[in-house]
């Protein structure tokens, strides 16, 4: 057990509660004592509150008034090494050491009793006539070596009815017993043989696990082209791992992608992983973080929040997509879960790899700068090539008015669909229309709340807002005139195409994937599967689709709006356009059949749109840097935003400006403060936002002189400060 120490009963503890606190708080030690890192229950004046024993006691507390742990929980103790991760990335983040508790915390009934749950295991009686439902049922339990499963696991595994086991039991040959409902997770066969892999996929593999085998912390930037059979070589370092006995955690970017993931994680290693996204059960959940803690779960896969997870002994993280903005947490506690994952890594000797086609500017620059290592993957899998590439000039393209798709991308859709293909058409934008626009007044439907436009869901036959999700009935009159019958879209969204689709191509089979159209995350994952099995000709999708989903008849992608990502003052535009790009591009053409992209521009010219179809990454990546460092700005600079917001816009500003007048800690470290100014999104939830933005040249002390710098704020009512390090999106 990794607790140094023990307190004995009496002894005057540290404990770090999920309360908005800004320290530990002094207890004395339960009866029998405790660890440093146990779970407590404590009293809090009249409420009982979630801790964890951080150290010994301050002791600048009258003593005779200093309360004692009400019980331990019986739970594993936080290990030392989650405990400096949480103390480390709460002070890389500015974030209060109560909100990391949380994200630490975040399984339901920690504190309650272990509950009992009906379970089948394998018995020693026979059934007087055997059926091939009940070979199957017994099959399936010497397979797995005597473990015990839910009636629902068991039936779900041997392909039978309930009542198939329950009748086994009367016989003897299954035993029905009560088991705690917190069971061990089945355990994942390393040894079982994985697919065939290529020869650069073998060497590639055999470079990751020679990383692993020194038992060291260090990063991988696994970069290779899409379909290129990164997964599999990233399987085979999970399977290290777990050989060294050691835990594993890949993390992806969408809940979409793990269904098919599972069933590659299933082939590989003989049974499922544990499963962390906002998909899964409140009672899965508690039994998942329990069992990472006992050491009865050995692989995790999940969504960024699964780094706060509590392993026993974690030796790897995969963050596959390693390039995708989702993995920015930017509500709550502000954080990069790729930064976060080297850290966590760091912290525990485990080993990261960061897997991508299309890799972010910042992992390309460690690996270039020599502080991550890099292995490169050229070739697809198999028989597929990458797609061809080119551009529409939407210039020179005769469309009609409130039509998007061009007549050479409708040939090229017309010419798939003729030989039994799929077709993907592709715009980065949720709804009907992104504005709905008055044509008697002029004036845009706006969120009541929000400084936001109001986008048309048509399928929902509601207006919604993408800020605060506040949404309203199709209205048939103008709000502002009254006028009936004059409200218009103005714009495509993935609605609108997937209508122009319907229109287009009558006889096709139309699938429209985003995720505002899916009730939950099982039924989009059902959708993907089915048309991955060619339940549709034509794929309409928003950027969902370009997050590693493989869709083996699918031979084209047409971009509606490559340009679309180009516009604006963001200094990540030109790498993310590039990234979108490349990825969805690379959905096409994955099995044997040849692949094609289509990108309609009205600026094919563009540096970046040159870049897209050239192709040449590398030179990309170069010119993108050199710019980048030219400006002082990420990776070749530091950055940090300060989100200032409350109902009082006059107030917020006062605030802004005060900060402002008040920089001399930055100014000491040679940084500077740009604002306050409005947020691009200056009004959300009816809460006024201004923004600072704060540039630092490279390798200074910026969250120390942070710290200095909003010290003295004292927030009054219903102001709020937010600071978000290295920000991805300045909305």
């Amino acid at each position: 057990m990794d607790t140094a120490g023990f307190f004995d009963e009496g002894a005057l503890i540290a404990v770090l509660t999920t309360q908005p606190l800004d320290r530990t708080l002094d207890y004395k030690a339960p009866e029998g004592g405790c660890f440093p890192g146990a779970y407590v229950e404590v009293p809090l004046g009249p409420r009982k509150v979630l801790g964890v024993v951080w150290g010994p006691g301050r002791g600048d507390f009258d003593l005779a008034k200093i309360r004692t742990v009400i019980r331990v929980l019986d739970v594993a103790p936080m290990r030392s090494e989650m405990r400096e991760f949480l103390t480390r990335a709460a002070d890389y983040t500015l974030t209060p050491m109560s909100a990391m508790l949380r994200l630490a915390t975040r399984a339901p009934g920690l504190s309650d009793p272990p509950s009992m749950r009906k379970v089948f295991r394998l018995g020693q009686g026979e059934p007087e006539r055997m059926t091939d439902a009940r070979r199957r049922v017994l099959g399936a339990l010497e397979e797995y070596g005597g473990l015990a499963f839910t009636l629902k696991e068991l039936a779900e595994m041997a392909g039978v009815t309930s009542s198939v086991v329950k009748g086994l039991v009367k016989y003897g040959a299954v035993v029905e017993e009560d088991s705690p409902r917190d069971t061990p997770f089945p355990p994942l066969d390393w040894q079982r043989s994985g697919k065939a892999l290529t020869d650069e996929q073998t060497e590639a593999v055999r470079q990751l696990q020679a990383t692993q085998q020194s038992g060291k912390y260090g990063t991988t930037l696994l970069k290779g082209v899409t379909g290129s059979g990164k997964t599999e070589v990233y399987l085979e370092a999970v399977a290290e791992a777990l050989r060294m006995g050691r835990q594993a955690l890949v993390l992806l970017p969408e809940i979409a992608l793990t269904g098919e993931f599972l069933t590659r994680v299933q082939a590989r290693f003989g049974a499922q992983p544990a499963e962390w996204h906002s998909g899964v059960t409140l009672t899965e959940r508690r039994r998942v973080w329990r069992m990472l803690g006992q050491g009865d779960a050995q692989l995790v896969v999940g969504a960024r929040s699964a780094l706060f997870l509590p392993f026993r002994d974690l030796g790897l993280i995969v963050v596959d997509e390693e390039h995708d903005t989702s993995y920015k947490q930017e509500d709550g506690v502000l954080y990069n879960a790729r930064d976060m994952a080297v850290l966590r890594a760091a912290m525990c000797s485990a080993r990261v790899v960061l897997a991508s086609a299309t890799p972010s500017l910042e992992s390309w620059a460690n690996a270039e700068a020599g502080k991550y290592d890099r292995i490169e993957l050229t070739s697809r899998f198999g028989p597929a090539v990458l797609p061809d590439m080119r551009a529409i000039d939407m210039r020179d393209e005769k469309l009609k008015a409130g039509t998007w798709v061009s007549p050479t991308l409708r040939k090229a859709v017309e010419l798939r669909l003729a030989k039994g293909e799929q077709a993907m058409l592709f715009i980065n934008r949720r709804g009907y229309a992104p504005v709905t626009l008055c044509r008697a007044c002029g004036q845009q439907i706006a969120c009541d709340h929000c400084d936001a436009r109001l986008v048309e869901h048509r399928f929902l036959k509601r207006l919604m807002c993408h800020q605060c999700g506040e949404t309203k009935p199709i209205p048939e009159a103008c709000p502002s005139c009254g006028a009936e019958g004059r409200l218009a879209p103005v714009g495509p969204g993935i609605e609108r195409l997937a209508e122009e689709a319907t229109a287009l191509f009558p006889e096709a089979r139309i699938a429209t994937l985003s995720s505002d159209l899916f009730g939950s995350a099982r039924a989009l994952k059902a959708g993907i599967e089915d048309i991955a099995k060619g339940a549709a000709d034509i794929i309409i999708g928003t950027q969902l689709v370009a997050k590693g989903h493989n869709f083996p008849l699918l031979t084209l992608v047409g971009v509606i709006d490559a340009d679309l990502g180009l516009q604006g003052s963001d200094l990540r535009a030109a790498e993310r356009t590039f990234q979108l790009m490349r990825q969805v591009a690379g959905r096409a053409g994955r099995a044997s059949k040849p692949g094609e992209a289509l990108l309609q521009s009205f600026q094919p010219e563009h540096s970046v749109i040159r870049a897209i179809l050239s192709g040449d990454e590398e030179g990309f990546w170069r010119a993108e840097a050199e710019g980048r460092r030219a400006a002082g700005v990420p990776p070749y600079g530091r950055m940090a935003g300060i989100i200032l917001s409350g109902g009082d816009v006059g107030a917020v500003f006062d605030l802004g400006n005060a900060l402002a007048r008040n920089d001399f800690p930055l100014r000491q470290i040679g940084a500077q403060v740009f604002g306050p100014a409005p947020a691009p999104i200056a009004r959300i939830r009816g809460r006024h936002r201004v923004r600072l933005l704060v540039k630092a040249p490279k390798g200074v002390a910026l969250q120390e002189a942070l710290a200095r710098w909003i010290k003295p704020v004292r927030l009054k009512g219903d102001m709020r400060l937010a600071v978000d390090i290295d920000p991805q999106s300045f909305y």
